[in-house]
Order: structure tokens, then C-alpha cells, then sequence
């Protein structure tokens, strides 16, 4: 067993409805993201996240590691140093995601959404359909470069509009002057909400 499948196995959860609640880890892990499929740990001394999957979620460990391999090179990406069975091992990435920027008021400029295009062409490229793309798998850096982070849906066959729906709504109503650039999180979720629905006004 070598250091992060050990580092992997320390980490036990209990189940809370339809969430999943931490239990116990290694003493060097700290939590630094949590979602649907997985727990992402950055690992104290490194610049190196672990991410360990759920146990039903191992086959999306699978597919995401490969995905990162077919990636590689690609500068917008974090590199995978290493995978196993339920866990990934991937750069740390410094900064706030697109969702925190809005939270705290930091700007998004033009050149952040025209990097991740770029991100994306680079990653259709390579064959992959890049999908679940939003605000909290956008990464912008302390030295104002574009990270993308969680890339498993990047071989689904079917077309994903979430970017475009994004990209749309920054040059239509985040660039207005009126539109507020600091929001707290329940009124970015009711936003987004409205927008999927179509039911934003325009502003004047």
C-alpha cells in the first residue's frame, strides 16, 4: 500500500440523508472541497490534492483519472500525479472559483471567460466533449490565471449548454453597469435560478 492509498483509507464518512458527512481522516489531510461523488483534501506540506470517491462513485474516479491523462499538457488543467481504485492525486489550485468571486466582490474581466474558452477548445482538441462546466469549477489564480477543475462529464456524447448559458449571461447583464458584482450566495442561486428559467429582465 503506498502513502496516498494509505492517506485514501483513512478517510471515513457516515451518510446523512442524501449527503455524506466527514468522520474521520489522516491528520496531515484538510478538507478543501466536498461534492455529490467525492471529498477533495489538500495535503499538508505538498502542493497535491487528494480526492477520494464514494464508494459508488469509484467508476467516475476511473473515468476522470483517464480523462486527466488526455489532458495532460494542458496548462488550464492541474496536473494527476498519481490514482487508485477510489482517489486521485492533482495539483493544488490557489485562488477563488467564479462563485466566490461574486460572493466577495472580486471582479471577473472579459479575459477570465475568453481563457476559458480557449481551456475548452484545447480540451475539444484532444476529442473530449468538455460538460458541467460553472461557476464553481472555474478557478481564477492569485497571478489572474484560469484553472477548470472536476473534468469527469468530459466524454458525455450529448451537448452541454451550461457554458455558453454562462458566457452569455457575463457579457449580457455581469458587464452592466447595474448589475451588482457583489451578491451573497442566496441571491446568486435565486439569479442563476431565474436565468436557467429565462425569466431575467433585461437591464437597461
Amino acid at each position: 500500500m503506498n502513502q496516498y492509498e494509505h492517506l485514501a483509507n483513512s478517510v471515513v464518512y457516515s451518510i446523512r440523508g442524501s449527503k455524506a458527512a466527514l468522520v474521520h481522516k489522516d491528520s496531515s489531510l484538510r478538507l478543501v472541497g466536498e461534492g455529490r461523488s467525492a471529498f477533495a483534501f489538500r495535503i499538508n506540506g505538498t502542493n497535491l490534492v487528494l480526492k477520494v470517491f464514494f464508494p459508488q462513485f469509484e467508476k467516475i474516479a476511473a473515468e476522470e483519472a483517464e480523462i486527466y491523462k488526455e489532458l495532460a499538457g494542458n496548462p488550464f488543467f492541474p496536473a494527476l500525479h498519481e490514482s487508485g481504485r477510489n482517489y486521485l492525486v492533482m495539483d493544488y489550485v490557489r485562488g477563488m472559483t467564479l462563485y466566490q468571486c461574486l460572493a466577495n466582490g472580486m471582479p471577473i474581466a472579459a479575459g477570465h471567460i475568453e481563457e476559458v474558452d480557449h481551456a475548452l477548445k484545447l480540451a475539444r482538441e484532444k476529442g473530449l466533449n468538455p460538460s458541467d462546466i460553472h461557476l464553481r469549477n472555474i478557478i481564477i489564480t492569485p497571478d489572474d490565471q484560469v484553472k477548470l477543475i472536476d473534468v469527469a462529464r468530459f466524454r458525455q456524447t450529448k451537448r452541454c449548454s451550461q457554458w455558453e448559458d454562462l458566457k452569455n449571461a457575463f457579457y449580457k447583464y455581469y458587464r452592466h453597469e447595474r448589475f451588482p458584482k457583489k451578491m451573497p450566495e442566496p441571491a446568486i442561486n435565486l439569479i442563476a435560478f431565474f436565468y436557467k428559467k429565462g425569466l431575467l429582465p433585461s437591464i437597461n
